[in-house]
């Protein structure tokens, strides 16, 4: 009942003739990072803490997890805490040719996006090379109206307001037309303090009052979405 409720939250948007924008996040959203990407980023970031601030290996993973933890990317800590550069921080920790191989998702992702009604926005909060070059891998990177990688939006990650205040302005966007579709429950949190709705894809059995819609994977996206 509560996921029939939801739905119709959730299709509500276009059934009066308004067609919402999806925005979508990207990693563990639209392809499995955690198989082998995010194993790699982490392994480059740690390395890279080690070599600007001569920690040993036990020290800069602790410190990688405090400032994503807290400030929902490493990258922000780097540069609040410790001045670095963040181009050359996120050169240094996205070696792209190097993630590519690791990438796995579901072959279906196109057609499942193409048949959403509505515009469709990709933000991310990694590099905008890494969001151009993954997407294109996928085939998805042209279903997309926009795609935003983390130095669009002032370099400000997700959960922080600014990338979906900086969205919302550039593309026009009213936020009560928008649905959120995301893992992350901080990023969600503040969609929904916007006005946004909300798509949480887990495999949780609990569900946010901020979550309006709970999902295990894309293809569990109801089809009354796009029929």
């Amino acid at each position: 009942m509560r996921r029939q409720t939801a739905t119709l939250r959730l299709i509500s948007l276009w059934s009066i003739g308004l067609h919402p924008t999806w925005i979508f996040d990207l990693d563990n959203t639209l392809h499995n990072a955690d198989f082998g990407i995010f194993p790699h980023i982490n392994r480059s970031m740690t390395d890279y803490i080690m070599r600007q601030l001569g920690l040993d290996e036990s020290a800069a993973q602790a410190l990688r997890h405090r400032y994503y933890q807290r400030y929902g990317a490493t990258m922000h800590g780097m540069q609040r805490h410790h001045a670095i550069d963040p181009d050359l921080f996120l050169k240094e920790t996205h070696r792209v040719a190097e993630l590519i191989p690791l990438l796995q998702w579901d072959r279906h992702v196109g057609t499942l996006l193409a048949r959403l009604p509505g515009r469709k926005i990709l933000l991310s909060n990694g590099p905008q090379t890494y969001v151009e070059q993954i997407t294109r891998k996928m085939g998805i990177d042209r279903l997309f109206d926009a795609l935003y990688g983390v130095e669009r939006v002032g370099y400000r990650p997700k959960p922080h307001s600014l990338p979906f205040v900086t969205v919302c302005a550039r593309e026009r966007l009213i936020p009560a037309r928008c649905i959120m579709v995301e893992d992350s429950l901080d990023n969600l949190r503040t969609a929904k303090s916007l006005g946004m709705r909300t798509v949480w894809i887990t495999r949780q059995p609990r569900r946010p009052v901020y979550v309006d819609l709970r999902i295990g994977s894309l293809r569990d996206l109801p089809r009354a979405t796009w029929q």
